[in-house]
């Protein structure tokens, strides 16, 4: 069994020349190869559903059998072990394969699989040697192909052969500043199913790292880290594509994550400042597509019903879609930008080198949630008095403490679930009053335009429903600040 440790970035076609005149691949001989790959599975797919690639791919006059196993992320890196056996025919043979290998098939029968899509592509492949490690750099270029469908390929990955992570995510760096790279994270495999129909793209929201009582506090920082990472990066495509507005929340949900952490990390003594201003300005650029986001699909049907037939509310959506998807342009050429692939890849590089500090998770997540709380309810001192801006600090408070809270939470299981829920009842309904403040400020663009006699009658509608939600907000609060924290 062999450990595949990658980083994958999409490259566009045209930028393939500069990447093969590159001064760090001068004196390195390309290895040129045509790869044709077929996918098998069962009919009912029981292969994907486990998170298993079984491929053969034929080089030269042989056919290379190979087995991937589900991929572990941390961020843009993928590692997952895999076996390579040549066999005869374009046919899977089980029998071949290792029995630490075939346990992941039990119960698949050889005679049910079946080609359900193909791969084929030139790959352009180079040995780096270096003083600290050598790594195998690989352009491929073709296509995915299932029936007549077919989606371009065209990516350059990074494979680790000898030294450490850190030394990888430093060449594709080195390699960042002259190609227009950009991430991607789905497999081959991954895109010719999504291709196939057989798994469905979705937002993907982030889950809870797995930490473990007595860990070193430095370690469950990196694992953190590296959750919201991979949280950020799954999201991507289907941002890019324009799928749904929830990709895109759920990239901002990362990057809240994300800055959170690093003021964790500060109280660990742990300097990660170079990350801090371009996280700021990630945020900048994906927080007015979600403005627009939810005041379109969300906040204008619930207000503009009365008045949904009249002809000034109707011209004016047309200029709130207009500014939707300008928005939404905005975040998406941030997306392609090299200092948001720097970005990444200079989080992960950093994430590879975090010390152990010699301290538990358990007394530092005690330490940081009573700040966090702390923080929270002062914020919320005199809560029936605080005016619009009060409540959004209350609001930004709660997430800082949420977004705490959800890292340590696996080391408490139950008693952490019922606590953060209340949690995020009290965050939705703060959110659903600052959604109608951001809503009166969007509008705010357009008086003084032709559009001011629709604006005037949304406002007024607006102003009326905050005003009636103030003490249904009261009760959720006091409700949880009457909770016992779940860490104590």
């Amino acid at each position: 069994m062999g450990m595949e440790v990658e980083l994958k970035l999409a490259l566009a076609p045209e930028a393939a020349s500069r990447l093969r005149h590159h001064p760090m691949l001068k004196g390195c001989k390309p290895v040129r190869r045509k790869l044709l790959s077929l996918y098998f599975d069962t009919p009912d797919f029981a292969l994907s559903r486990r998170g298993v690639a079984l491929r053969l791919r034929r080089i030269g006059y042989h056919w290379e059998q190979t087995l991937k196993a589900e991929a572990e992320s941390t961020g843009a890196l993928t590692s997952r072990p895999e076996w390579n056996i040549q066999v005869t025919g374009n046919r899977p043979d089980l029998d071949v394969l290792p029995a630490e290998a075939r346990a992941l098939l039990t119960g698949v029968d050889a005679a049910d699989l079946a080609p359900c899509f193909s791969t084929e592509f030139t790959r352009t492949a180079w040995h780096l040697e270096r003083a600290d490690g050598a790594l195998e750099l690989a352009l491929d270029q073709g296509e995915v192909r299932v029936g007549e469908a077919s989606e371009a390929i065209s990516e350059v990955e990074f494979e680790l052969k000898a030294g450490t992570d850190a030394q990888l995510f430093q060449v594709a760096i080195g390699f960042l500043e002259a190609l227009p790279f950009t991430l991607e994270p789905r497999s081959k495999a991954e895109r010719g199913y999504l291709l196939a129909g057989v798994i469905r793209a979705a937002p993907l929201r982030g889950g809870k790292p797995d930490l473990s009582a007595g860990q070193d506090a430095g370690t469950a920082w990196r694992t953190m880290l590296a959750s919201s990472l991979s949280h950020l990066i799954a999201n991507v495509p289907g941002t890019l594509a324009g799928l749904d507005p929830e990709y895109l929340h759920q990239m901002r949900v990362a990057v809240r994550r994300l800055r959170t952490l690093l003021q964790l990390g500060r109280s660990l003594s742990l300097d990660e400042s170079l990350w801090k201003d371009d996280l700021r300005w990630l945020m900048g650029e994906l927080s007015p597509a979600r403005d627009w986001d939810v005041f379109a699909t969300e906040t204008w049907p619930r207000f503009s019903q009365p008045w949904a037939g009249e002809a000034p509310v109707r011209l004016l959506f047309e200029q709130v879609a207009a500014r939707r998807a300008q928005a939404n342009t905005r975040a998406r050429a941030a997306l392609t930008s090299g200092r948001f692939v720097r970005l990444v890849l200079e989080v992960e590089a950093g994430m590879a080198e975090v010390p152990t500090l010699g301290r538990s998770v358990d007394e530092w997540a005690a330490e940081v949630l009573d700040h966090r709380l702390k923080q929270f309810k002062r914020q919320g001192r005199d809560f029936a008095r605080l005016d619009a801006s009060g409540r959004h600090a209350l609001r930004i408070a709660a997430k800082r403490l949420r977004y705490s809270a959800d890292a340590f939470a696996s080391l408490h299981d139950k008693r952490a679930r019922v606590y953060l829920s209340t949690l995020a009842t009290l965050q939705d309904a703060l959110g659903v009053a600052n959604d109608l403040v951001v809503a009166q400020r969007l509008l705010g663009e357009f008086v003084g335009t032709p559009h001011a006699y629709a604006v005037g009658l949304l406002e007024g509608y607006m102003t009326g429903a905050s005003t009636g939600r103030l003490a249904s907000l009261k009760r959720a609060y006091a409700k949880f600040v009457g909770m016992k924290p779940f860490w104590r």
